[in-house]
């Protein structure tokens, strides 16, 4: 079974893998795709976004004589990611307990 993966909890994946360290637009979907099933189609309007919304910063950077874009986690951005940690620890704790049928009250 395939879970959909939706806007803030791409946000979050987007924002944990980028705190580890700034990457690149590719290296961040390929990273991605270790773990998720993710296309840059899906992924470069995510960045856009992010980056519209100040939890990105973008710089460009010469690899072997082209530009390459990076990304860079902001404090915005980690502001973000601690709420979506949070938010995602309550949302699967819940999940789980309906799911092994615990107690709903």
């Amino acid at each position: 079974m395939v879970f959909q993966l939706n806007t803030p909890l791409l946000d979050g994946c987007v924002l944990a893998i980028l705190e580890q360290g700034d990457a690149y637009g590719y290296n961040l979907t390929q990273r991605l795709k270790q773990e998720i099933d993710i296309s840059e189609s899906t992924l470069y309007p995510v960045l856009r976004r992010l980056q519209r919304d100040g939890c990105l910063a973008v710089y460009d950077q010469q690899f072997q004589g082209r530009n390459r874009r990076y990304y860079a986690i902001t404090q915005s951005g980690r502001a973000l990611l601690a709420e979506c940690r949070r938010d995602w620890t309550d949302y699967t704790c819940r999940v789980a307990k309906i799911l092994s049928g615990g107690d709903e009250g």
